[in-house]
């Protein structure tokens, strides 16, 4: 990697814990198992995880996120031999606030590019997001809103096939040229052209999307290569999903 690129990620960040146990019996009171906790693991996640990525990449990595993340928790419970998730558990999934991103005067300029990591939880608004590719032109938008003219200006939207079903009916051709499709072991599609991955053994796709964004940027900052890119990221994501929680390449 030549220069180091300087990545500005926007969005709503939240602290992601695993418990990982073995339940052998199940409740005397209610036909529900009982999980024996054994070992625990916690780390930024969401626009958090889209940080820890982007670092774990080589780019410099700035996040703005909301202020609250620490105490809105992700709490999943999982059998440690078989990975298998029992539930999980979000504490304060209300708390995250606003951006108010317009009155933070956010200086663009020394950043070679922008993600914006949407999960619209309320913290950014459509406008929100318009304002930020109005003030950069390598904004790279990962979002889990229904799709409309609020993105035209940003470089590529990166959404997975179930968001895409949803959001189909309100796209015009500028957005579907920008649209790369995640479809998970059935690889990425950009411009109908498929992307295919390799197959392999998946023990958990939390965060899979994260790493997707990110890699993604961070090749493209360095190459000027979409497909490339594209390759480039799949590569990442496929490596990721071979890991237990929440992981970066």
């Amino acid at each position: 990697m030549s220069k180091k690129s300087k990545i500005l990620i926007i969005g709503e960040s939240c602290k992601d814990v695993f418990n990982y146990g073995y339940c052998e019996r199940l409740c005397p009171e209610a036909p529900v198992p009982v999980f024996n906790p054994i070992s625990s693991t916690e780390n930024a996640g969401m626009a958090g995880n889209v940080y820890r990525n982007v670092s774990s990449l080589g780019a410099s990595a700035v996040l703005f996120t909301n202020t609250s993340w620490e105490t809105i928790t992700k709490t999943r419970f999982i059998d440690g031999r078989t990975n298998h998730m029992f539930m999980r558990l979000d504490s304060n999934d209300k708390e995250y606030g606003r951006s108010n991103i317009r009155e933070k005067n956010i200086n663009f300029k020394p950043y070679d590019g922008v993600i914006i990591s949407d999960y619209n939880k309320g913290w950014l608004s459509e406008e929100d997001i318009e304002y930020v590719a109005e003030k950069h032109d390598n904004v790279f938008l990962d979002t889990k809103k229904v799709l409309g003219k609020w993105c035209s200006g940003v470089r590529f939207i990166k959404i997975n096939n179930y968001e895409y079903e949803k959001t189909k009916h309100a796209l015009n051709k500028g957005i579907k040229e920008k649209l790369i499709i995640t479809m998970g072991a059935g690889g990425c599609k950009y411009r109908e052209k498929v992307f295919s991955v390799e197959q392999v053994e998946i023990r958990d796709t939390s965060g899979a999307g994260d790493t997707f964004i990110s890699a993604l940027t961070v090749d493209y900052l360095q190459n000027n290569d979409i497909e490339r890119a594209i390759k480039f990221a799949s590569k990442m994501a496929t490596r990721v999903v071979q890991k237990r929680g929440v992981s970066t390449t």
